[in-house]
């Protein structure tokens, strides 16, 4: 039967986002609601998105790009710019159900409150919901000319570099804002934030409400028994930390929203001023519904 229904591949991004498309996956939701939804790739190939690698050759930009994803999401700021970056064309259909905080955590004593960070190196992964946030977390504190970004890769990457001392202090989303209060590392400072759906342009109205049905349901059975399903997003940080120590505190799950154009103004504007786009017409490549 599931043969019969429309394919939909999602590109994956980090399970903490990904954790209702995960379950409705694992609970069958998206066949209830007639589609086929799978994973265009299995999460271990985002290994290979190291700190030098171009943005639009990541996986999930990558997948997405040339055809082999229906769907990946991705920070608000990002959806903007890999649509604006990219070769193909897609809608910005909603904003994810995943509502997570990303930290800028330390082991230094001195660094306490964003006010401590002028100067100091936040290592991100450049263009991701680690460095816009950052430079939101910074900005108003220190003063635009003193946030200083220093693009590390992946968020296990960032954290190793932070443990063994490479890094002075670094932004990171769960599971390793849990990891690193569990080894001794404190929170400077954190922002939640939401993401964007980006999905391509052949997916009809009605199989866009049937996916986000599904994800909503999801949305459900995880705010109804949250660690039936963190083993999703602990898996991250590679055994050294259990399900059961995942923290609630930095991630929380809603069913999806329309992604409003005052929103989408707002958020380019934003970039926009800070050169964090290509400069392109945006508004011809990309469709806010």
């Amino acid at each position: 039967m599931a043969d019969a229904m429309p394919v939909v591949k999602i590109a994956p991004n980090n399970p903490v986002f990904d954790l209702p498309v995960l379950v409705g996956i694992e609970e069958g939701l998206f066949q209830k609601h007639g589609l086929n939804v799978m994973m265009s790739a299995p999460y271990e190939a985002r290994e290979n998105d190291t700190a030098d690698r171009p943005i639009m050759t990541r996986l999930k930009e990558n997948l997405f790009d040339c055809g082999s994803a229906d769907s990946y999401n991705v920070c608000e700021w990002a959806s903007i710019d890999r649509l604006e970056r990219g070769n193909r064309a897609g809608n910005i259909a909603g904003l994810r159900s995943a509502v997570a905080a990303q930290a800028i955590v330390t082991f230094e004593e001195a660094l306490q409150v964003p006010r401590d960070m002028a100067d100091v190196p936040v290592v991100v992964q450049e263009l991701t919901g680690s460095h816009y946030t950052t430079i939101q977390m910074l900005e108003s504190a220190v003063g635009a000319e003193h946030v200083k970004i220093v693009n590390g890769g992946l968020p296990y990457t960032r954290w190793e570099g932070l443990k063994n001392g490479t890094y002075r202090a670094v932004t990171v989303m769960e599971p390793f804002i849990s990891l690193a209060l569990k080894d001794g590392a404190h929170i400077v400072t954190a922002a939640f934030y939401r993401g964007g759906e980006v999905v391509a342009p052949h997916l009809t109205p009605e199989q866009r409400k049937a996916y986000y049905d599904a994800e909503n349901e999801a949305v459900d059975l995880i705010n109804k028994d949250f660690y039936k399903y963190a083993h999703h997003v602990a898996g991250s940080a590679k055994g050294a930390l259990k399900p059961n120590e995942l923290l609630k505190a930095f991630v929380r799950y809603k069913h999806v929203d329309y992604y409003a154009s005052d929103l989408f103004g707002r958020a380019y504007d934003w970039m926009k001023e800070r050169g964090l786009t290509e400069g392109q017409s945006v508004h011809e490549k990309i469709v806010v519904s």
